[in-house]
């Protein structure tokens, strides 16, 4: 009983007796959005190998629907610790994205103070902030640039990131030892395979912005570990009294055991705030694949009705035409990674060879 109540005493006094840094400030917030809506689609592939139009429920369409917890401690002298675990979901099935992983947007914990935050865990790399910042869709789930290069919304396992802004610069660099555990991830005696790394550096004044970033990643198993694939982006955006431009540029070549590939992809739009509730945004893309005339556009007009800060009504139109045997659907396409061919992967939802493609939505986001 003694012994009990000299514990009982020493638990009291311990807070008291502990130093001042025990007592640092921190906070974690629980944020997320959900987003889902109707979507109308035009030559739908069968499995009899057919196309149909098609109506159906469609989910993250401007936003991939999310939950996630941030949480940041200040250390003293300007420092501070800082993590986010982010897991992604389809709003109808209520299936988890990213392979089934629980945090497979993002999870990471770090370091932050003036010159920037240095974290460690899985992250977006470099060229996905690239492609949140001048795609003028904000790389949505659904018609953005993505349907022309999965990639630019690259996220990494087993990743070194480093960002942060002086002035007007901005600089960034990532490192991965294993970018998809689930295809090999890190490999021992073997330093190059699943290997993606970026850099990145931009610069901002007044309006106007400016950022590059070249990425490369390598084959993630022993016998891919030699391909290579390689993007160099370059994208401004200039912001006027109520939107912005943009216009940005993406280079890539595959390298492979027995082939290559070259694409280059270009893209222009503008936001505009018609009033304080209304919002248009309007983008077209366009993919030159080296060596073929198979080359692909879409075209995209989004419109959003803010209910409030967190809830908007929105519509999206889209059309993505095809040239020349190209089979590009709204779904997307691109160079996809460790292929061995020299032509471009579609998904499961590409249209027939030389069929265009129309796509409509409307839809509800909520943020919280």
């Amino acid at each position: 009983m003694k012994t009990r109540l000299a514990c009982l005493a020493a638990m009291a006094v311990l807070p008291a007796a502990l130093p001042a840094a025990a007592h640092a400030q921190g906070s974690i917030t629980l944020y997320g959005v959900v987003d889902a809506g109707i979507e109308y689609l035009t030559n739908l592939p069968t499995a009899g190998g057919t196309s149909h139009d098609t109506v159906r429920m469609s989910a993250g369409n401007l936003s991939t629907s999310r939950w996630g917890l941030r949480g940041n401690e200040d250390l003293g002298g300007g420092l501070k610790a800082i993590f986010t675990l982010e897991s992604g979901f389809d709003l109808d099935t209520a299936n988890v994205n990213q392979g089934g992983r629980l945090f497979g947007r993002q999870a990471f914990v770090g370091l932050q103070n003036q010159y920037g935050t240095l974290s460690l865990g899985r992250h977006q790399t470099v060229l996905y902030d690239f492609s949140l910042t001048y795609d003028p869709m904000a790389v949505a789930s659904r018609y953005s640039v993505l349907s022309h290069d999965k990639w630019l919304s690259g996220r990494a396992d087993n990743s070194l990131k480093l960002t942060g802004q002086t002035g007007g610069l901005y600089y960034g660099l990532f490192y991965s030892t294993g970018y998809d555990s689930s295809a090999g991830g890190e490999i021992p005696g073997d330093y190059k395979a699943g290997r993606n790394w970026s850099a990145a550096v931009g610069y901002s004044a007044g309006p106007l912005s400016a950022r590059v970033v070249y990425d490369e990643v390598r084959g993630s198993t022993v016998a891919t570990d030699d391909n290579r694939e390689r993007r160099a982006t370059i994208g401004t955006a200039y912001d006027f009294a109520r939107g912005r431009v943009f216009a940005a540029y993406r280079w890539y070549y595959g390298d492979f055991a027995t082939s290559s590939l070259r694409t280059n992809l270009y893209w222009v739009g503008a936001t505009y705030q018609v009033t304080p509730a209304i919002t248009l945004t309007g983008a077209a893309y366009y993919t030159d694949v080296r060596n073929s005339s198979g080359d692909p556009y879409s075209f995209v007009l989004t419109g959003t009705y803010a209910f409030s800060k967190r809830t908007d009504l929105y519509t999206v139109l889209a059309f993505a035409k095809n040239n020349e045997g190209s089979s590009m659907g709204l779904g997307g396409f691109g160079p996809s990674l460790n292929r061995s061919a020299t032509t471009l992967t579609a998904t499961s939802e590409q249209v027939g060879a030389g069929q265009n493609q129309f796509g409509a939505i409307i839809g509800v986001r909520h943020r919280f």
